[in-house]
Protein backbone atom coordinates (compact mmCIF):
# COMPACT_ATOMS: atom_id res chain seq x y z
CA UNK A 1 0.00 0.00 0.00
CA UNK A 2 1.37 3.65 -0.68
CA UNK A 3 2.50 5.68 1.75
CA UNK A 4 -0.02 8.38 2.36
CA UNK A 5 1.44 11.69 1.25
CA UNK A 6 0.97 14.72 3.42
CA UNK A 7 -1.24 17.62 2.29
CA UNK A 8 0.15 20.46 0.67
CA UNK A 9 0.13 23.61 2.96
CA UNK A 10 0.75 27.38 1.87
CA UNK A 11 2.27 29.59 4.38
CA UNK A 12 1.08 33.23 4.23
CA UNK A 13 4.11 35.85 4.06
CA UNK A 14 3.41 36.68 7.38
CA UNK A 15 3.93 33.15 8.95
CA UNK A 16 6.68 32.75 6.92
CA UNK A 17 8.59 35.95 8.24
CA UNK A 18 7.51 34.77 11.72
CA UNK A 19 8.89 31.07 11.43
CA UNK A 20 12.09 32.38 9.93
CA UNK A 21 12.28 35.14 13.10
CA UNK A 22 11.55 32.75 15.70
CA UNK A 23 14.24 30.30 14.40
CA UNK A 24 17.07 32.87 13.60
CA UNK A 25 16.38 34.36 17.71
CA UNK A 26 16.35 31.13 19.43
CA UNK A 27 18.98 29.72 17.12
CA UNK A 28 17.01 26.86 16.09
CA UNK A 29 17.85 23.74 13.61
CA UNK A 30 15.38 22.52 10.61
CA UNK A 31 14.65 19.66 12.11
CA UNK A 32 13.68 21.71 15.66
CA UNK A 33 11.40 23.66 13.29
CA UNK A 34 9.95 21.28 11.48
CA UNK A 35 9.09 20.17 15.46
CA UNK A 36 7.43 23.50 16.42
CA UNK A 37 6.31 25.06 13.55
CA UNK A 38 5.41 21.85 10.54
CA UNK A 39 7.64 23.46 8.27
CA UNK A 40 9.95 20.85 6.43
CA UNK A 41 13.48 21.55 6.50
CA UNK A 42 13.48 21.67 2.57
CA UNK A 43 10.89 24.95 2.86
CA UNK A 44 13.08 25.99 5.73
CA UNK A 45 15.90 26.46 3.74
CA UNK A 46 14.68 27.09 0.96
CA UNK A 47 12.94 30.76 2.66
CA UNK A 48 15.76 30.91 4.16
CA UNK A 49 17.52 31.09 0.63
CA UNK A 50 15.08 33.32 -0.59
CA UNK A 51 15.35 36.04 2.39
CA UNK A 52 19.02 36.12 2.35
CA UNK A 53 19.47 34.42 5.86
CA UNK A 54 21.25 31.17 4.53
CA UNK A 55 24.14 31.99 7.12
CA UNK A 56 22.38 32.67 10.47
CA UNK A 57 24.23 30.44 13.02
CA UNK A 58 26.59 32.77 14.05
CA UNK A 59 29.96 31.26 12.61
CA UNK A 60 33.06 32.89 10.73
CA UNK A 61 30.84 33.65 7.17
CA UNK A 62 28.08 35.25 9.79
CA UNK A 63 30.62 37.44 11.35
CA UNK A 64 32.49 38.16 7.70
CA UNK A 65 29.34 38.86 5.96
CA UNK A 66 28.16 42.25 8.37
CA UNK A 67 31.39 43.16 9.41
CA UNK A 68 32.64 46.37 7.66
CA UNK A 69 35.50 44.68 6.22
CA UNK A 70 33.95 41.80 4.47
CA UNK A 71 34.15 43.30 1.03
CA UNK A 72 37.52 44.37 1.20
CA UNK A 73 38.78 41.14 2.65
CA UNK A 74 36.39 38.98 -0.60
CA UNK A 75 37.46 41.73 -3.23
CA UNK A 76 41.27 40.92 -1.59
CA UNK A 77 40.84 37.39 -2.12
CA UNK A 78 39.48 37.50 -5.43
CA UNK A 79 42.34 39.44 -6.56
CA UNK A 80 44.89 37.04 -5.76
CA UNK A 81 43.08 34.28 -6.78
CA UNK A 82 42.99 35.70 -10.30
CA UNK A 83 46.44 36.27 -10.03
CA UNK A 84 47.44 32.76 -9.25
CA UNK A 85 45.35 31.09 -11.38
CA UNK A 86 46.56 31.24 -14.57
CA UNK A 87 50.19 29.92 -13.79
CA UNK A 88 48.82 26.93 -11.63
CA UNK A 89 46.31 26.26 -15.10
CA UNK A 90 49.59 26.37 -17.72
CA UNK A 91 51.10 24.42 -15.48
CA UNK A 92 48.70 21.29 -15.04
CA UNK A 93 47.88 22.00 -18.64
CA UNK A 94 51.70 21.14 -19.46
CA UNK A 95 52.18 18.54 -17.49
CA UNK A 96 49.53 16.77 -18.95
CA UNK A 97 50.16 17.32 -22.08
CA UNK A 98 53.98 15.91 -21.32
CA UNK A 99 52.68 12.79 -20.14
CA UNK A 100 50.00 12.65 -23.29
CA UNK A 101 52.75 13.14 -25.55
CA UNK A 102 56.01 12.21 -23.90
CA UNK A 103 57.68 8.99 -25.71
CA UNK A 104 57.56 6.01 -23.41
CA UNK A 105 60.09 4.87 -21.79
CA UNK A 106 60.88 0.99 -22.03
CA UNK A 107 61.61 -0.79 -19.28
CA UNK A 108 64.99 -3.11 -19.05
CA UNK A 109 64.37 -5.85 -16.36
CA UNK A 110 67.30 -7.73 -15.32
CA UNK A 111 67.49 -11.05 -15.46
Amino acid sequence: MPKARRKRHHYTPAQRAMVLAAAQKEGLTAIQVRRRFGVTPVTYYSWRKKLGAAAKRGGAATRLAGGPLAGQLRTAVQARVREMLPDIVRGEVSNYLDQLFSTPRVRKFRT
